[in-house]
């Protein structure tokens, strides 16, 4: 009796399992082997731990710029990131460099990089504004409605959409094979400092140019190597956090922006309530509705406190069980002299306690991955 009722047991646990991978699975499903993959494999790895990230991580640093396998990640801890973001704000203009003046030549080859050895990429998308012509913070009124189907701008949008899709699909491996990206569209989008957030549109808006967005990308354009992150700024409640959430056809990932900006003993206490609480939300929604939980950017401008990493960061972090984190790019010394930056570089006052926050086992870098681990 006890070998069949184990037996028994067994069988329910394959069951269960088996229903419970079917109903957590990529939106697109005519996605590639590897973006499946990649799904599943960072639903998996969140139960090992919490990946870190970084914006532009070898393309520049504080005192540098695109210089071969450099990193200020990798100087200060010895490892690479386990995930990098891109941007590819310009692509619409046709410019050969984005934003940030990375070129999208050298973009592409430090994906290609980043695949091989097993790391993970997100891409977001400051896009100029299609009513205006001016900057993605152009929070122009009826710029949303305009590029909307049947808007004055919509053939335009189209026309961006497809340099987007010409861009991705030149991320192939050398086998030509291609490379699975985390798209991070219209992040921040309840704040009011984008043309697509805040008050800048309806939510019956927003979601329409966010299942028409994807659904070009995937149906029209045949792109099958993307997962697609929902992504806001801070928000106070689940309510508010689905207020514009196009539904649960249309997104992979959920996830949030937060930045600290108050520092001291009350305001790293403040952060680490609000961040707290915010991950105990995303978790919640993301078991809910089956989709992988993120902190798709964080970041403390020039970290003014030594022990932020393990005294606050991780405090609030580290018990939760979320997929990656990602911090925002070092940009390095402006016009003035002045350092801007999310990460330590070597000899900054966080530095030390940087090191000691990434050798916690709940936090995976990219000795912690591979190809195998994350793609196959």
């Amino acid at each position: 009796m006890k070998k069949n009722h184990f037996l028994f047991l067994f069988f329910v646990f394959i069951i269960f399992t088996s229903v419970s991978l079917q109903a957590q699975k990529p939106i697109d499903g005519l996605a590639s082997k590897q973006t499946k993959n990649l799904f599943f494999n960072l639903m998996k790895l969140k139960n090992k731990g919490i990946m870190f990230g970084h914006q532009d991580d070898l393309a520049y640093g504080v005192g540098w710029k695109y210089e071969t396998g450099k990193s200020d990640v990798k100087i200060v801890t010895g490892d690479y990131p386990a995930i990098y973001g891109f941007e590819l704000g310009r692509i619409e203009l046709d410019h050969r460099v984005n934003l940030d003046s990375v070129p999208f030549d050298s973009m592409r080859n430090y994906i290609k990089t980043i695949y091989q050895r097993g790391g993970v990429i997100t891409i977001s998308w400051h896009l100029n504004n299609p009513l205006t012509g001016k900057t993605a913070w152009d929070p122009a009124p009826g710029t949303v409605a305009s590029i909307l189907p049947g808007g004055e701008k919509n053939e335009l949008y189209k026309s961006w959409l497809d340099k987007v899709a010409n861009f991705i699909v030149t991320l192939k491996d050398k086998n030509g094979v291609p490379i699975p990206v985390i798209l991070r569209l219209f992040h921040e989008l309840n704040g009011n400092w984008f043309w697509w957030g805040g008050d800048h549109c309806t939510p019956e808006e927003f979601k329409q140019l966010w299942q028409f967005t994807v659904s070009y990308l995937r149906d029209t354009k045949n792109i099958h190597q993307c997962l697609y992150a929902y992504n806001t700024d801070r928000f106070n409640s689940k309510e508010d956090y689905l207020l514009k959430y196009p539904g649960d056809k249309w997104v992979d990932v959920v996830g949030f922006d937060i930045y600290q900006r108050e520092g001291g003993e009350k305001g790293n206490a403040q952060f680490i309530k609000d961040m707290d609480h915010m991950l105990a939300m995303i978790e919640e929604i993301a078991v809910d509705k089956k989709k992988i939980p993120a902190l798709t950017e964080f970041g403390y401008a020039q970290i003014p406190d030594s022990t932020w990493w393990t005294n606050v960061f991780y405090k609030a972090l580290g018990h939760h069980k979320i997929s990656y984190a990602l911090a925002w790019r070092n940009a390095g010394f402006n016009k003035e002299g002045d350092a801007d930056f999310y990460v330590p570089y070597k000899g900054q006052i966080s530095e030390k306690d940087f090191i000691k926050f990434s050798k916690e086992p709940s936090i995976l870098f990219q000795k912690d991955l591979n190809f195998k681990i994350v793609y196959e």
